[in-house]
């Protein structure tokens, strides 16, 4: 299997949501199944075929953040330097609105674009991997290409 990167948040963020959903939410489903069971009549209970659907989306969210975890490597950024990379944080320049932007490149699962942390398997990431500050770089996006220029690099 292939390792899956992500930095010490993201593993951290990770493994708390997994904990959540182990020692908070399996627990309180099970209790609102066991309570839907005693209104009777499982057929026509909307309450018990509502609970048995959010216990099978935790029980898939386990699956999934176990597997994640166990294929973590974690990666540090503050011990890389040079072009970007996995775990640099980049700033930059929308070259036709002069809006700037910044991102950390990270792994799928802790990806947050809101947060400025962008997936690595993005097309804005994959373009600037392997540049450094003041390239330029051109990203084949849904809504037409764009061109950026890099401001900064950083590895925090």
């Amino acid at each position: 299997m292939e390792k899956i990167p992500m930095t010490r948040a993201g593993h951290t963020a990770l493994e708390a949501e997994l904990k959540h959903l182990k020692s908070v939410e399996r627990p309180a489903i099970i209790q609102a199944i066991a309570e839907a069971r005693e209104h009777g009549d499982l057929s026509e209970n909307a309450e018990y075929h509502s609970a048995k659907e959010k216990q099978s989306f935790i029980e898939g969210r386990v699956k999934e953040l176990e597997g994640a975890i166990s294929l973590a490597e974690v990666i540090d950024p503050t011990k890389m330097s040079g072009s970007i990379k996995f775990g640099a944080t980049v700033t930059l320049v929308d070259e036709e609105t002069d809006n700037e932007k910044t991102y950390q490149i990270v792994g799928e699962y802790e990806a947050n674009i809101e947060k400025g942390l962008l997936n690595i398997k993005s097309p804005i990431a994959r373009a600037l991997i392997g540049k450094e500050e003041g390239d330029s770089v051109t990203v084949r996006t849904p809504g037409g290409e764009k061109s950026y220029e890099v401001l900064k690099v950083l590895f925090v």
